[in-house]
């Protein structure tokens, strides 16, 4: 069976300061709470479509 493929997500700007509020929550959605956070997530459209809304404040990588 083949691996399901991971991303790998890292925050890199602060997700208080100046962003609106589901965009801060988005972040938080996907355990991202502090600068330098990582998580590492399954690559489907609903994760995709996080990335999407919050793409000025995070570095992606996929796995």
């Amino acid at each position: 069976m083949a691996d399901k493929k991971k991303l790998t997500v890292r925050l890199v700007r602060s997700a208080v300061a100046s962003v609106k509020e589901d965009q801060t929550r988005t972040c938080r959605a996907m355990g991202l709470r502090r600068i330098g956070d990582v998580s590492v997530l399954p690559d489907n459209p609903s994760v995709r479509g996080m990335i999407f809304k919050v793409k000025h404040l995070v570095e992606v990588e996929e796995n």
